[in-house]
Formats: structure tokens, sequence, C-alpha cells
């Protein structure tokens, strides 16, 4: 499955509340910088950004965001604040998936199972393009 993956500036929760109603929508995950296990060394501001949210509904539509922080790669810049994120079947793959992709690239965060309990990597091509690869957990 190949996802659309938007970062905000903030809102996101604003955001993806307007999306969930516009779509007939269910939030199925929520989760917040603080709840990481190094959300206790973050500033209180990004505690409480979204780290990551996903919102199903109707006719196929599945829709994953968060909050930009700035070790996330860079300054936030709108219109740059996507990322194409693949959900392979095993970590197998993910990892083929993640080398193959990232081959000339920048690594941002290395395969690794990542604090809600997904096996998660994520990325710039050598074209600038940014991808998440994310193996759910079972």
């Amino acid at each position: 499955m190949l996802a659309a993956y938007v970062t905000f500036n903030g809102n996101t929760e604003e955001a993806f509340n307007f999306y969930a109603s516009a779509l007939d929508g269910k939030i199925t995950n929520l989760q917040r910088f603080g709840d990481s296990p190094n959300g206790g060394q973050m500033p209180d501001t990004d505690k409480k950004k979204v780290m990551h949210v996903a919102l199903d509904a109707p006719h196929g539509v599945k829709i994953m965001r968060n909050d930009h922080l700035g070790s996330m790669g860079g300054p936030f810049v709108a219109g740059n604040n996507f990322s194409l994120s693949l959900h392979p079947d095993s970590e197998k793959l993910a990892d083929k998936l993640f080398n193959n992709l990232s081959a000339g690239g920048k690594v941002i965060v290395p395969m690794a199972k990542a604090p809600w309990g997904d096996y998660f990597g994520m990325f710039f091509d050598k074209f600038g393009i940014k991808w998440m690869i994310n193996k759910q957990a079972n």
C-alpha cells in the first residue's frame, strides 16, 4: 500500500479533525511526541505536537499526518511537507525497499522498531523525495 503522509506546522490535530469530518472518516491512531520514549527530553511545545495520526475514511481513503519538528530534516516548507509512505507486509521487504530507495539519498531514521510498535524508517531519495517505510506490527 502507498499512502500520502502530510506534515503540518503545528496544526495537525486541527487539520485532521477537519478532514475526518469532511470525509466521514475516523481517527484510528493519535500519538504525541511527548509520549515517545525520548519525549521527556523535548521542549514542552514539542511534547504537545502530534507525532503520528491516522485517518481511515470510506472508499479506501487513508491519510496520515504529523507536526513538524526541526530535527525532522530541516525547516518546515509549505508545499514540500509530504512524504510517500510504503507499507510492506514483512520486515524483509521493508529493508529491501528502504535500502533500494535510499541508495544515494539521505537517511533520516534508519529502519528500526518505532515508539508506536511498527518497524519504521525515513529518508530522502537521491531526487529529494521524502519516503517512509512502515511495516505495521501484528
